[in-house]
């Protein structure tokens, strides 16, 4: 075997060695995008609040289930729903233009239903037929999450496999 091709081969067999996605160093690095994200314990918005990482927090990616990522923050582990995370990284600083680039709950909520504040009152003023009370009403109802087990227990809301225990 010429020298070349041994030297060649060693390079490959080093380069490989190096870049196996196994070793340590290939830990992924996310950054939380919303106000205040919020880690379960289990893949599921029903599971329950282990913590609540803030806005650009570093987690670190332990098992990838699509749109659920079991993290790890501050020596807790838990699943955070993909649309808090982000690959990007996240630069806090006085004055930048991306400080202020979360959403707050309210407007993640109806952009969940397709309405916007001025799309909603658009709506209401043409149709004054219609009651908005009691629709109204339930936008302000709230479950704590501590309260949730029980609601959920006497509702008889059984969560889909992977769900809140």
């Amino acid at each position: 075997m010429p020298k070349h091709s041994k030297i060649f081969m060693v390079a490959c067999c080093l380069f490989m060695f190096f870049s196996h996605p196994g070793s340590a160093d290939s830990q992924k690095t996310l950054n939380v995008q919303v106000r205040e994200g919020q880690m379960r314990n289990a893949p599921s918005f029903l599971g329950t609040i282990v913590a609540r990482p803030s806005y650009g927090e570093h987690v670190i990616l332990i098992e990838d289930r699509g749109i659920w990522k079991k993290v790890s923050s501050k020596g807790v582990q838990g699943w955070m729903h993909a649309s808090a995370l982000t690959a990007k990284s996240i630069v806090l600083k006085a004055g930048a233009a991306n400080v202020q680039t979360s959403a707050t709950g309210g407007e993640i909520a109806l952009a969940g239903k397709g309405f916007s504040e001025e799309i909603e009152k658009e709506y209401k003023s043409q149709n004054r037929n219609i009651d908005f009370a009691w629709v109204d009403r339930m936008e302000r109802f709230k479950v704590a999450p501590d309260e949730m087990p029980a609601f959920l227990k006497e509702g008889q809301v059984v969560p889909a496999a992977g769900g809140a225990k």
